[in-house]
C-alpha cells in the first residue's frame, strides 16, 4: 500500500457513540492514519489541532465548551473539501435530519461521508437518490453507513456482496432491535415464562436499553428503518418512497396505552398493557412458540414489514439470543436451503462505533491506492 498523509476527518455528533469512535480514532491502530481537524457537537465545534497540547477522550468535552464556536456545518465540509490532505471524511455520529439533508452538498464537494445516522437512507426515496447520483460509482466521493443496521455487524456488506456477486435475494428475516431482542428475550423464553411486560420494560430502561421514552423504541420505526437501508440494496424489492413511513410497522404501544399524553403518563401506566402482552406470549407458548419482534423482507412475496412473529421453541430466533443481539437470516439461491445467518451484539457505543472506523478503514485503503489510467 502506498504511503499517504493522514485523512483529515471532522467528527460532529459527540453522544455514547461520537465519543467512541473519538476514542478509537485517538488510539494507536488509527491515529496514524487519520487525522481529526474537528470535533463538535450540536451547538458548538473545535478545530484542531489545539494550540497546545493534544485532545483526549478525558478533555474534549471541557475542551469545546471552554473553546469552542458555534457550529457552521457549511464552512465543517469547506474545509474537508479545502484541506492540503483532502478529500476528508466527514462522520455524521448525530440522529438529527439537518446533516444527511447535506450529503449530496458534501459528496458533490468530493467530501467521503461515514456515518451510523440512520435518516439519510431510510427517509424520502428523493434524498437517497440525490445521496447516491452524486458517490461512487458515478463520482470519487464515497458514502459508508454500515453501522446503520446491526452496529459493528457485517449486514450491510454481507448483503451487498450477495447481491454484487450476483446472488439471489429472496428473503431476510431477523431481529434487528437490540432493545426489542432483549425485551422479548426476558418476557417470551422457550422453557416458559410469565414476567409481566411491563416489568421487562422498567428493567430494560433502567439498563439504559431503550430511549428515555421507550415508545421511541416500542413504536417499530427503528427496525422499520433499517428494513428500508436493506431493502434498498436489493434489486427487484418493493418500491419504499417514503422511506421507512412506506413499511408496514406494528407498533407494540398496545391500544389502552394509545392515549398516554406522555412519557411520564405512559411509563405510570405501563402495566395498564400487561394483559394485552400476556395473551399474545399464552397463546404462543400453548403453540410450542415464542414470541419476537422482528423485521422482514420477503422478495418472493412482495412484501417488507415489522411485526410481531411467532417462532417454534427450538428456532434460532428462540434459542440463540442473549441480552441485546441482533440475528439476521438471508436466504438466497446460494444459501438455501439452510441461510446465511449473522449474529452478535447488536447495540453498544462500542461495536457501533466499530462499524463506523471499519468503513473510514475502507475511504483510506481506497485513498491509498494508486489509480492506474486505463491504456
Amino acid at each position: 500500500m502506498a504511503s499517504i498523509r493522514p485523512v483529515p476527518v471532522a467528527l460532529i455528533g459527540l453522544g455514547g457513540v461520537g465519543a467512541a469512535v473519538l476514542s478509537q480514532l485517538l488510539s494507536p491502530a488509527l491515529a496514524s492514519k487519520f487525522s481529526l481537524v474537528l470535533v463538535a457537537n450540536s451547538r458548538r465545534s473545535l478545530s484542531l489541532p489545539l494550540p497546545s497540547g493534544a485532545l483526549t477522550p478525558a478533555n474534549y468535552a471541557p475542551l469545546l465548551e471552554a473553546h469552542g464556536v458555534p457550529l457552521d456545518l457549511n464552512s465543517v465540509i469547506s474545509v474537508l473539501a479545502s484541506h492540503p490532505a483532502a478529500p476528508g471524511i466527514l462522520v455524521d455520529s448525530t440522529g438529527s435530519d439537518a446533516l444527511p439533508a447535506l450529503y449530496p452538498t458534501m459528496l458533490g464537494m468530493g467530501v467521503h461521508v461515514v456515518t451510523p445516522n440512520k435518516k439519510g437512507f431510510s427517509s424520502a426515496q428523493s434524498l437517497y437518490d440525490s445521496i447516491h447520483a452524486v458517490s461512487f460509482p458515478r463520482t470519487p466521493a464515497t458514502v459508508y453507513g454500515e453501522s446503520t443496521v446491526g452496529a459493528g455487524l457485517p449486514v450491510l456488506q454481507t448483503l451487498k456482496d450477495l447481491v454484487g456477486t450476483g446472488d439471489q435475494v429472496r428473503k431476510i428475516e431477523g431481529v434487528f432491535s437490540g432493545t426489542l431482542s432483549y425485551i422479548f428475550n426476558e418476557y417470551s423464553k422457550a422453557g416458559g415464562s410469565d414476567v409481566k411486560f411491563s416489568d421487562v420494560v422498567r428493567v430494560a430502561k433502567d439498563k439504559g436499553y431503550t430511549e428515555p421514552d421507550p415508545r421511541d423504541d416500542l413504536s417499530g420505526t427503528d427496525v422499520a428503518r433499517k428494513l428500508t437501508i436493506l431493502a434498498r440494496l436489493i434489486p427487484g424489492a418493493p418500491a419504499l418512497p417514503d422511506g421507512f413511513a412506506s413499511v408496514p410497522t406494528q407498533s407494540l404501544v398496545p391500544p389502552v396505552l394509545a392515549d398516554a399524553s406522555s412519557k411520564e403518563d405512559y411509563l405510570a401506566r405501563l402495566a395498564e398493557g400487561d394483559d394485552y402482552f400476556a395473551a399474545l406470549r399464552d397463546q404462543a407458548q400453548k403453540e410450542g412458540k415464542v414470541v419476537r419482534y422482528v423485521g422482514v423482507i420477503d422478495l418472493e412475496h412482495g412484501k417488507v414489514e415489522a411485526k410481531l412473529e411467532t417462532y417454534p421453541q427450538d428456532h434460532a430466533f428462540a434459542t440463540a439470543l442473549q441480552g441485546s443481539d441482533n440475528i439476521i437470516s438471508f436466504h438466497t439461491a446460494r444459501y438455501s436451503p439452510r441461510p446465511l445467518v449473522i449474529q452478535g451484539a447488536g447495540a453498544g457505543a462500542d461495536v457501533t462505533a466499530m462499524g463506523c472506523t471499519s468503513d473510514m478503514l475502507k475511504i483510506y485503503e481506497r485513498l491509498a491506492t494508486p489509480r492506474v489510467p486505463a491504456v
